[in-house]
C-alpha cells in the first residue's frame, strides 16, 4: 500500500475565486484528480513538511476562549463601524497578543482575499474556530447581522467560561482535601509507624487490635505491599481511562456520573443550561434548527444527552416538535420541556430557551455554594476520622503501659 502524506494545494473554482487548502493522497497526480473532481483547476501542490518532535513541543502557544472573546468583540465593534471585514482581519492579526491566533487570522484574510466567506475561511480552523461559531457566522453574514452575531457570540462564549469555571471550582476543592489526607495517612505508615514498630517489638505482650491492624497495614506498604499497590492504581487508572474513550464506555460512565446523589443533579443542570443556552443563541442567530440541534448534540459533553437531543433531532425531521422528543427522553426536567413547549406555541423559542438558561446559571451557582458548604464539614471528618484512628491506634500500648507501671 502506498504510503499517504499531506498536501497543501490552491487553485481556482468555476466563478474564478481562489481556494486553498489540504488533501491527504499519495502522489501530486492524485490530488489533481481529486481537485478535478471538484471543478477546481489547481495553479499549486506542494508536500507538507512535517514539524519535528521539538518544534512540536515548541510550537504556537494554545488559543483559549478568552483570546476569542476578546478577538469577537473587537472584531464586532469593528464590522459595526463599517470597517471592510479584510482590513479588520488585517488590524487584529497584527494586534493580538496570542501568536498562534494571530497567525489563523491571517490565513483567514488571505483565504477571505481570495474569494472565499469569512464562515469558509473560518472553518479551515476547527481547533480554535468551532462549528457552532463558524455556522453562526454563516447566519449572520446570510442576513446582513454580523456584528449583531458576533456580539452574541462573544456572550455566549464569556457566560460558557463561567459556568465551566463554576463546575471546575465544585470539583477542585473535594479532591485537594482527598488527596491531601492520603498523603498524609501515607506518610504516617511508611515513615512514623515504623518507629513505634521497632519501639512496640522491645516491649512484649500482645498489642491492642487496632494497632495490629494499623502495624499490618504500614509493613506491606513498607515492603512490596506499596509497589504492588501503586502498579495496582496505575493500571486501574490507564484502564478505566482506556475504557473510557471508548463509545459504550464513555455511555456508562456519562450515565453513573448523573445518577450520582449530589453531582449527578449538579450536572443536569449544567446540561440543561448549556443545552438551552446554546440553542437560544443559535435560534435567535437564524442557524436552522437542525443544524442547531446537531451541534448542541455534539458539544454536549455527556453521551446520554447527546444521545437524546439527536433522536430529538430525528423526531424534529418527522415534523414533530422540540417539546414532545425531549419530554419522552426523560433526560432534563419536566419545567424546561414545558416551557420550551411554551416558548414554541408563542413562536418566542429562543427567548424562552434564554430564560431557561438564564435560571439554571443561577441554579448552578446555589447548588456549586450548597454542595462546597456541605462538602468541607464532611471531608474535615474523613480527615479526621482517618488520621485519628492511626494516631490512637500507636497511642493505645502506650496508655496500656503506662496502666501497668501504676
Amino acid at each position: 500500500m502506498a504510503q499517504t502524506v499531506v498536501f497543501q494545494w490552491s487553485g481556482k473554482n468555476p466563478r474564478g475565486a481562489v481556494e486553498s487548502g489540504e488533501i491527504t493522497a499519495a502522489s501530486k497526480e492524485e490530488v489533481m484528480s481529486q481537485l478535478r473532481q471538484k471543478n477546481i483547476s489547481p495553479t499549486a501542490i506542494t508536500e507538507k513538511k512535517s514539524k519535528s518532535l521539538f518544534a512540536l513541543s515548541m510550537g504556537q502557544p494554545k488559543v483559549t476562549p478568552k483570546d476569542i472573546v476578546v478577538f469577537t468583540r473587537q472584531f464586532s465593534t469593528m464590522i459595526d463601524a463599517g470597517l471592510p471585514l479584510v482590513q479588520a482581519l488585517d488590524i487584529l492579526s497584527s494586534q493580538v497578543e496570542n501568536k498562534g491566533l494571530a497567525n489563523v487570522l491571517v490565513k483567514v484574510k488571505t483565504d477571505v482575499e481570495g474569494g472565499a466567506t469569512y464562515a469558509d475561511a473560518l472553518r479551515k480552523h476547527p481547533k480554535v474556530f468551532d462549528e457552532l461559531y463558524c455556522n453562526m457566522v454563516a447566519a449572520g453574514e446570510a442576513g446582513g447581522i454580523l456584528d449583531t452575531i458576533l456580539q452574541r457570540l462573544a456572550g455566549y462564549i464569556e457566560k460558557s467560561m463561567k459556568l465551566k469555571k463554576k463546575v471546575k471550582g465544585a470539583l477542585v476543592y473535594p479532591i485537594v482535601v482527598s488527596s491531601v489526607a492520603i498523603l498524609v495517612v501515607a506518610v504516617i505508615m511508611i515513615f512514623v509507624v515504623p518507629i513505634f514498630t521497632t519501639m512496640f517489638a522491645t516491649l512484649g505482650g500482645t498489642l491492642p487490635l487496632p494497632t495490629r491492624i494499623i502495624i499490618n497495614i504500614s509493613n506491606f506498604l513498607k515492603g512490596i505491599g506499596g509497589l504492588i499497590s501503586l502498579i495496582t492504581l496505575v493500571a486501574l487508572f490507564v484502564g478505566i481511562s482506556r475504557f473510557r474513550q471508548t463509545k459504550k464506555g464513555q455511555l456508562i460512565f456519562d450515565k453513573i456520573l448523573l445518577k450520582l446523589p449530589i453531582f449527578g443533579l449538579l450536572l443536569i443542570k449544567v446540561a440543561v443550561s448549556k443545552f438551552t443556552r446554546t440553542m437560544g443563541t443559535m435560534t435567535s442567530s437564524g442557524v436552522p434548527i437542525l443544524d442547531g440541534l446537531e451541534i448542541t448534540a455534539k458539544t454536549a459533553g455527556n453521551k446520554v444527552i447527546e444521545i437524546a437531543v439527536m433522536e430529538v433531532r430525528s423526531a424534529i425531521s418527522e415534523g414533530k416538535t422540540i417539546a414532545e422528543p425531549l419530554s419522552k427522553a426523560k433526560v432534563f426536567p419536566p419545567m424546561v420541556t414545558h416551557m420550551i413547549a411554551v416558548g414554541e406555541a408563542t413562536g418566542a423559542l429562543d427567548t424562552m430557551l434564554n430564560k431557561i438558561a438564564d435560571f439554571y446559571d443561577d441554579e448552578v451557582d446555589n447548588t456549586v455554594s450548597n454542595l462546597t458548604s456541605m462538602m468541607e464539614p464532611l471531608l474535615m471528618v474523613f480527615l479526621g476520622i482517618t488520621v485519628g484512628f492511626v494516631v490512637v491506634a500507636m497511642y493505645l500500648p502506650i496508655f496500656k503501659m503506662i496502666t501497668l507501671i501504676k
